[in-house]
C-alpha cells in the first residue's frame, strides 16, 4: 500500500456506505457472550490519536497497567468513563487523553468517529474517535494507568505479517483470538476491532469503493 495521508484518513471517515460488521469480525474474538441490557453499559470514549506527516503518520498505542481493574496489561487506546460534566463523548475521549498522557489535548484537530463497539467483558459501550495533532507535546503518561506508550506505524496496519492468531490468558481462562502484532506487542480485542475498521475504510477509500 502505497503512503497514507490525512486525506485519505478524511475520506476513510466519511465513507457513504461501509459495512462495519464485515469489518469487526475480522479481529473480533470468537465465542464471545452477546451483548446486556441489564444493567445499561457503561459508557466511555476513546481517541485514536495520529501523529506525525503525511506518509508517516503514527497512531499512538497504549499499554494498561496491571494496577487497573479491568483489562489490565492490555493494549489500548487513550480513553476512559464519561464524566457527567462531559459535554460529550468527544470531549470524554479528549479529556481522558489529556490525563492518562500527561499533555493538553487543546492541539488535537478531531478528523471524525468511528463505529461505537460494545465491549461485553466490561460490560462498556465505547465511542471511538480519531484525532490527529503532527507534533506532540513531551509525554508525562499517568503511571497508575499507562505502563508504557507506542507510536505504531498506521501503515503496519496492511502489512500481512503483522496479522496473528494467538492465544490469550484471561480472567475466564484461555482464549484463542486473531490480533496484530504492533510496536512488538499483542493487539487483540476492541482495540484490534477498532483499528481493522480503520484499516478497512482506508483500504475502500484506495481501492475507490464506498
Amino acid at each position: 500500500m502505497t503512503s497514507l495521508t490525512l486525506d485519505h484518513l478524511c475520506a476513510a471517515l466519511n465513507l457513504e456506505s461501509f459495512d462495519v460488521e464485515a469489518a469487526w469480525r475480522v479481529m473480533a474474538p470468537r465465542g464471545r457472550i452477546e451483548r446486556r441490557a441489564d444493567p445499561p453499559p457503561k459508557q466511555a470514549g476513546v481517541l485514536v490519536l495520529l501523529t506525525g506527516e503525511d506518509g508517516d503518520l503514527r497512531v499512538m498505542l497504549t499499554r494498561r497497567t496491571e494496577r487497573l481493574n479491568g483489562h489490565r496489561g492490555q493494549m489500548s487506546f487513550p480513553g476512559g468513563r464519561r464524566d457527567d460534566s462531559d459535554r460529550d463523548f468527544a470531549h470524554t475521549a479528549l479529556r481522558e487523553t489529556g490525563e492518562e498522557l500527561g499533555i493538553d489535548t487543546a492541539g488535537v484537530a478531531l478528523l471524525g468517529a468511528l463505529t461505537p463497539i460494545y465491549i461485553p467483558p466490561s460490560h462498556f459501550d465505547v465511542f471511538p474517535y480519531v484525532g490527529y495533532q503532527r507534533v506532540l507535546p513531551p509525554l508525562m503518561p499517568n503511571p497508575d494507568e499507562v505502563a508504557a506508550v507506542y507510536p505504531v506505524a498506521l501503515a503496519d496496519l496492511f502489512d500481512p505479517e503483522n496479522r496473528i492468531v494467538t492465544e490469550i490468558e484471561t480472567v475466564a481462562g484461555p482464549l484463542t483470538v486473531p490480533a496484530y502484532t504492533l510496536g512488538g506487542q499483542i493487539v487483540w480485542g476492541a482495540t484490534a476491532v477498532i483499528l481493522c475498521e480503520l484499516e478497512m475504510r482506508l483500504r475502500a477509500v484506495r481501492h475507490g469503493t464506498g
